[in-house]
């Protein structure tokens, strides 16, 4: 098929929106929209009508008409199956069938329209996939906000821990007559004497509710800091102009999934002078009848180094992965030292590590279509009936080794046909009407918690249900890819360090 235009339009002809999918004049446009309701025989229930050129093919939509315009040679069935389409995009983003509303959401329409139909052919896409492209949602931003919201959390806590230690200086300071540090005569003209000062009680300090605004509080010596690969100083940075320019940072708690989230993908660990992040991400696809499309993990060692007496060192890998993972290393990493002792260190040894900036050492891919080397295998089975369709979902952990944490299985579901009713279920879920999809929740998926399953019914055919997404978080690496240790280049002796490890999810899919 070859479709022409998309519009909307008042059953009088006047175009409220129209997008064209090929290259067209405004004067013609305009006039294959001013002669379609000329053509229509009210008569008859036909839902197309055809010119010498083109075939207009329309539904009502109460006081509208959906209408597209096809070229005559094009196969009417799928031109009726795409206006289909077209009708329910409409209800997604326009509460009422109103010009006024049209016109509101216009734009969301048109980008709408945009992933229906290219270059005049129909995409092969559902009405859950087009929503999904539609709103663009970033797990990174989530995760972005979910650390954000934590060092706001961490600077309440300072806030508080500062007020005790202000305390406790008080009364040191009444008990031995000195003056209390910091709010000495001088200023105002005088201070309290100790049988005037006021305690202040630490647990009943509380940020003013009229000035929400606060200067987030340096990181502590000790390092111990919320951190995302090499963005943790950036983010600081970022909350702390927030404030310097007068914004106001938000101190509200998050919701548990993305607190959760922050604890997982960021851990607030020990960082010493010498930190590794071990990192990989999941993109997966995989069929709903079984069998998996592709596998793919991308893995990554970054080193930082924050003292330059540590900058000549080496580092040992332990290499345990079986499975066919490609490994390379840096350009500037020895590639002799690494292939006969497996150990990282730069070709010149004269030379050091580049200080306070994360550099990615080694980093490895592995790539599968084993539905048996998956992280966690999905089976979501719709059966239709004469109510609707009743859907059974089950999870299975394959790789028992791993522990995968805020688990979140988004099943779409069918437009306009209310909540689903859930019966049966292993943790919680969520209906998220506007989205139109139903998130099941667990929070910990382990060896000893390695299968579970979710039922419910919902009017809808079995293509509603799909494609099932998944996301996850977890602490332990899926390739068996580790630091063993890190000494020095001169004199061999051992460097004390810090690392974390991320699992995270880019991309997983049961289409």
């Amino acid at each position: 098929m070859v479709l022409l235009a998309a519009a909307v339009c008042t059953k009088s002809g006047k175009a409220i929106i129209s997008r064209q999918f090929v290259e067209m004049t405004r004067s013609r446009i305009e006039g294959l929209l001013a002669a379609f309701p000329k053509l229509m025989n009210t008569g008859k229930q036909h839902t197309f009508v055809e010119t010498e050129s083109v075939r207009y093919v329309y539904q009502p939509l109460e006081k509208l008409y959906m209408l597209l315009i096809t070229t005559k040679n094009s196969n009417i069935l799928e031109d009726l199956e795409t206006l289909r389409l077209f009708s329910r995009v409409i209800p997604e983003y326009c509460k009422v069938m109103e010009e006024s509303e049209i016109v509101d959401q216009s734009f969301p329409l048109i980008f709408a329209f945009d992933e229906i139909v290219a270059l005049g052919y129909r995409e092969n896409v559902n009405l859950a996939q087009i929503r999904t492209f539609t709103e663009m949602d970033s797990h990174e931003e989530k995760v972005f906000k979910a650390v954000r919201e934590s060092q706001e959390r961490e600077a309440i806590q300072e806030m508080k821990k500062k007020a005790k230690e202000l305390q406790a200086a008080r009364r040191e300071a009444e008990r031995t007559g000195k003056k209390t540090p910091g709010f000495g005569g001088g200023f105002g003209g005088g201070s309290r004497s100790s049988g005037e000062s006021v305690p202040v009680m630490a647990d009943d300090y509380k940020p003013e509710p009229s000035k929400p605004t606060y200067t987030a509080p340096k990181p502590s010596p000790s390092g111990r800091a919320m951190k995302l690969g090499s963005k943790g100083k950036d983010v600081d940075h970022f909350v702390d102009k927030l404030v310097s320019e007068g914004q106001e940072v938000s101190s509200t708690k998050s919701s548990r999934q993305s607190a959760q989230a922050a604890k997982i993908a960021t851990p607030a660990i020990h960082t010493e002078s010498v930190h590794l992040r071990i990192e990989e991400k999941v993109t997966l696809t995989a069929r709903r009848d079984g069998g998996l499309d592709n596998m793919e993990i991308h893995g990554m060692i970054s080193l930082r180094i924050s003292d330059e007496q540590y900058g000549k060192i080496i580092i040992a890998v332990e290499n345990q992965e079986a499975r066919g993972a490609q490994i390379q290393t840096h350009p500037n990493v020895d590639k002799k030292l690494f292939q006969s002792k497996s150990e990282i260190g730069l070709k010149n040894p004269n030379k050091p590590f580049p200080i306070n900036s994360d550099i990615g050492v080694m980093r490895w891919r592995l790539q599968s279509n084993d539905e048996s080397l998956m992280p966690l295998s999905i089976n979501c089975w719709p059966t239709e009936s004469a109510d609707g369709c009743d859907v059974n979902v089950e999870y299975e952990l394959e790789q028992e080794q791993l522990e995968l944490n805020d688990v979140v299985i988004t099943i779409p579901l069918p437009s306009g046909v209310g909540a689903p009713v859930v019966g049966d279920l292993d943790g919680e879920y969520h209906v998220d009407s506007r989205r139109g999809m139903l998130e099941w929740r667990l929070p910990v998926i382990d060896a000893s918690n390695k299968s579970g399953s979710l039922e419910f019914s919902c009017h809808g055919h079995s293509d509603d249900f799909f494609p099932v997404s998944v996301s996850f978080l977890s602490t332990k690496s899926y390739c068996d890819v580790m630091v063993s240790g890190i000494r020095m280049v001169d004199g061999g002796q051992p460097v004390k360090y810090s690392s974390d490890t991320a699992l995270l999810v880019e991309k997983y899919e049961i289409l």
